[in-house]
């Protein structure tokens, strides 16, 4: 394999759900000749989308899991990972964008800017990704590129550059002006597989020269020469522009944006040109690995092929021949036969098979230089694990997992289900770690949480179909919190006298409510009137107390604990006795500090046809959602709201029943709120119960 780091090109196609992510990887896949044939995304011609690889994705037409694959375009390599779009795989989202360079963001001409548009950005910035924008579907009736562009500004804080312009809208889409070569670019033969430059259409002359002024004045910002070369008004070449823009793109101080249609095979190889010109090699990104002999230091990595091999594993994959664990090289590289340490457990392995990805095709391989992602087999390890060089003390930041929002109670039918059941959980919570599930001690059920419903929905289909797992899934229990809402003191002494040794302990403080943080243990106790090896067996005692309130045996959270006093005996005094005396005390002023029940609440944003807006925001509130806003965007309305979760189950249902099926909507977790008295006294009954 050849190694030029420079044209290398590590990128994530996200976007908002059905802009057309999977359309345009097909596309992109097809043009740079690595597959012969176009398959339509809803598997209507029976194959699918290459990148849909799972028969459920093939179904519904959706992406579940990442896919990646990699592909050459004008003598650059593209590794290019395709992630779902729905909120509830964001994990999918969130580890992809964690090991790649940058990023294509694909907005829809007609919906722009969407809610789960606003989440991906929000998970690039966490890495500090550099994207390009592609404005999709500028065939379809209702599309606006430049709207879009402008929602970019105002609700992403992009300072996004057109460097093209349509030629015609919704049915008379031609093709696209390119603004730094001053070119029109159209796209001929069966597949638009052809590239046919012309002058400037007459009409679009004077908007094309206005357009690229814009261009220039934002992209020398960016540039001293281009800065210099517009103030002494010398002719600005398209290379001058090119560098302008590829250095504002790297700072993310700049979004150039490309538009087409991917399902028309318009545009896709400008964007791809756009890729190799515009976004950085693995050699631009600096990437940091802490060192683990002393915690805070950061080391600067190198993407030296020559140097120690420092590489993440970042997503596991159970297959037919074993675990598939993905992985990107960030300095050395991966030799087949190699000896590797895993960083969190210390073990040693030595590299089997090495392999790249196509979809689910694999390519074995013999090394896997830095900058690449790759993959190795039957490696036990979890997602996030660092692998390094046995003599290096280097671990690679995890990413970012967010909470589980929803949960369903899983019943199997026979015992032959249960084991079943038992290895794909296995399995699942393995592969996706925002995918969790627990016996529940006092019911007995097996819990499973997740991102939504839609989330938990298709692991169930899946364990039915690859696992032949015969299951009940009842509603969803929702994650319910105890808080206190003022100060309570305590001072509780724990005794006990049988033979032998006793047991002595007193603790004497106050408990109240915090903001923003679940636990906080705060130690005033002066003069040794509780000796400095007991504090942190207090600690844990009031600890342990929180894994179930009091109130409603739900997760307690927001409670600052003080202890300022206490007494302790030469003898009976233990570790288990102030254990013991912690729990005492927290019980003792639990029920005086006014608990109360928390609930989550959900940021719900639902997209309907004008129409529907009425009933929509009637199904809201009668949900006891809270109405934050609703926003008129061509023919359709954005509606915002805050709704409890409790009253989420089954909203899919009712709101495609509403609207005709027209509307879709996402939520996400928003915050904790007190649940309204009547509600609390039911759940009081039905805990009695």
């Amino acid at each position: 394999m050849k190694y030029h780091i420079e044209k290398l090109r590590n990128i994530g196609i996200s976007a908002h759900i059905d802009s057309g992510k999977t359309t345009l990887t097909e596309r992109i896949l097809y043009f740079t000749k690595k597959i012969h044939a176009i398959h339509d995304v809803k598997g209507k011609d029976g194959v699918g989308a290459t990148m849909d690889s799972m028969e459920l994705e093939k179904e519904r037409g959706i992406t579940i899991a990442s896919a990646a694959t990699y592909c050459h375009w004008k003598d650059y390599e593209i590794n290019l990972i395709d992630t779902p779009g729905h909120v509830d795989f964001t994990i999918e989202v969130e580890r992809s964008l964690r090991v790649l360079d940058s990023a294509v963001l694909v907005l829809c001409s007609v919906g722009g800017v969407q809610s789960q548009s606003i989440t991906v950005d929000n998970q690039m910035k966490r890495y500090k990704i550099p994207c390009i924008a592609f404005i999709n579907k500028c065939d379809r009736n209702g599309a606006n590129p430049l709207r879009v562009i402008q929602q970019m500004k105002e609700k992403l804080n992009h300072t996004p550059v057109a460097l093209q312009i349509p030629i015609g809208l919704e049915s008379n889409f031609e093709g696209i002006v390119d603004l730094i070569d001053m070119k029109a670019v159209y796209f001929d033969g069966k597949c638009g597989e052809i590239v046919r430059t012309e002058d400037i259409p007459e009409h679009m002359l004077e908007q094309a020269k206005a357009m690229r002024e814009q261009l220039i004045d934002t992209a020398s910002l960016c540039s001293d020469e281009l800065t210099n070369a517009v103030l002494e008004e010398q002719p600005i070449s398209p290379d001058m522009l090119i560098q302008a823009i590829r250095n504002g793109t790297l700072t993310r101080q700049l979004t150039p944006v490309f538009m087409g249609s991917a399902y028309k095979n318009k545009g896709v190889q400008t964007l791809l040109d756009g890729i190799n010109a515009f976004l950085p090699s693995p050699s631009e990104v600096q990437n940091y690995a802490l060192d683990t002999t002393d915690r805070e230091s950061q080391v600067l990595l190198d993407s030296d092929p020559e140097k120690p091999i420092v590489s993440l594993a970042f997503k596991l994959e159970d297959g037919q021949y074993g675990q598939l664990t993905y992985i990107r090289v960030y300095q050395g590289a991966l030799i087949k036969g190699a000896t590797l340490k895993n960083t969190r457990t210390g073990q040693k392995i030595k590299l089997g098979r090495l392999i790249r990805m196509h979809a689910d095709q694999m390519e074995d391989i013999t090394s896997l230089p830095a900058g690449y992602i790759g993959a190795i087999f039957g490696v036990d390890c979890v997602s996030g694990d660092t692998f390094t060089d046995p003599e290096l003390n280097l671990s690679m930041t995890s990413m970012y997992v967010p909470d589980p929002v929803i949960s369903l109670a899983l019943t199997p039918l026979d015992n032959k289900s249960q084991m079943n059941m038992m290895k794909a959980l296995n399995r699942f919570s393995k592969e996706d770690p925002t995918f969790r599930t627990h016996l529940d001690e006092e019911t007995n059920e097996t819990i499973i949480e997740g991102m939504g419903e839609l989330h938990l929905e298709i692991y169930v289909e899946r364990m039915r179909r690859e696992y032949k797992v015969e299951v009940n899934a009842d509603q969803p229990r929702v994650a319910y919190r105890e808080t206190i809402t003022r100060k309570s003191v305590f001072d509780y002494v724990h005794k006990k006298q049988t033979g032998g040794a006793g047991q002595y302990g007193r603790i004497a403080g106050y408990m109240e409510p915090i903001m923003d943080q679940e636990f906080v243990f705060d130690n005033r106790v002066t003069g040794g009137s509780i000796p400095t090896q007991y504090i942190p067996a207090c600690e844990k005692g009031f600890r342990s107390c929180l894994a179930k309130g009091p109130l409603l045996e739900y997760p307690v959270t927001g409670m600052k604990i003080a202890i300022n006093d206490g007494a302790s005996h030469s003898v009976d005094s233990s570790d288990m006795a102030f254990q013991a005396a912690a729990r005492g005390a927290f019980l003792q002023a639990y029920h005086k500090a006014e608990p109360v029940i928390l609930e989550p609440i959900m940021k719900v944003v639902v997209e309907t046809p004008n129409e529907f807006q009425g009933g929509v925001m009637g199904s809201l509130n009668q949900r006891r959602g809270i109405i934050l806003g609703a926003q008129d965007e061509g023919y359709i309305c954005v509606i915002e709201a805050q709704v409890p979760l409790a009253e989420m189950f089954g909203y899919s249902t009712v709101l495609r029943s509403l609207t005709q099926g027209k509307a879709i909507f996402t939520m996400e977790f928003s915050s904790y709120k007190p649940v309204p008295s009547q509600l609390a006294e039911l759940l009081l009954k039905q805990r009695k119960k």
